[in-house]
């Protein structure tokens, strides 16, 4: 929770009906249950240093168009901590007695003033051998109405592994410019680097199986799936 009376300030500034953004400045992630349905918009600035002041005008103003992308999980409750996207499966749900397991915001999460369409998304290879690559693409389509930057994600996880293995893990990104109604073709290659795991012996290897490969705008926010074999 916001530390001191911040919370009870921010409930109180909002009950007078005056527009509101709340900028959050602080290098953690916070709970905001008792406050987040009262404001409108909410600006992460981290620390943002001397010229943040002009930067987040840009952004309050119009002048930038924002695509920052969280990396790290937002709880909903500070209950839910430790909170991480690419948690081992636990066999069970992840619910609360009194609240979902879900984030408040998840791991690489982060607006824009404009849209953005994901499509075609394609494989190289749909089979490699373990010591092999493969390139992956897909479509990015600003679909606003203005210039924005979008932040196409690439997740990947093994379905089936001698261990435990993440339910998904972040193994590449790229910030694309797109102008209104732009369209993008943006690549990934996904080899050994990407598919490989530490074995009991804690040796790094890649097993044979099925590795979901998903494209997203963040690890709760998946547009793109498909599968790929390695032999």
């Amino acid at each position: 929770d916001l530390p001191g009376k911040q919370e009870t300030l921010i409930r109180q500034v909002a009950a007078t009906g005056k527009p509101l953004i709340v900028i959050l400045v602080g290098g953690s992630a916070i709970s905001m249950a008792s406050w987040i349905d009262k404001v409108p918009g909410i600006i992460d600035v981290w620390y943002p240093g001397e010229e943040g002041g002009h930067a987040v005008a840009d952004v309050l103003f119009g002048d930038y168009n924002p695509a920052g992308r969280l990396p790290i999980t937002f709880p909903v409750s500070v209950g839910q901590v430790p909170l991480v996207y690419n948690h081992k499966p636990t066999g069970r749900g992840d619910d609360y007695y009194d609240l979902t397991g879900q984030p408040l915001f998840p791991f690489g999460f982060g607006l824009s003033y404009t849209t953005f369409e994901y499509s075609d998304l394609k494989l190289s290879k749909a089979e490699i051998n373990a010591a092999d690559s493969v390139v992956v693409t897909c479509d990015i389509k600003n679909s606003g109405n203005r210039p924005g930057e979008e932040v196409v994600q690439l997740y990947i996880r093994d379905e089936l592994a001698s261990l435990a293995r993440p339910v998904m893990e972040l193994k590449g990104f790229q910030r694309i410019s797109l102008k209104a109604g732009e369209t993008k073709t943006v690549s990934f290659k996904v080899g050994p680097e990407q598919l490989s795991m530490l074995d009991v012996n804690l040796k790094k290897i890649v097993e044979p199986g099925d590795f979901r490969i998903m494209i997203g705008a963040s690890s709760k926010d998946i547009r793109l799936k498909t599968t790929l074999i390695v032999r």
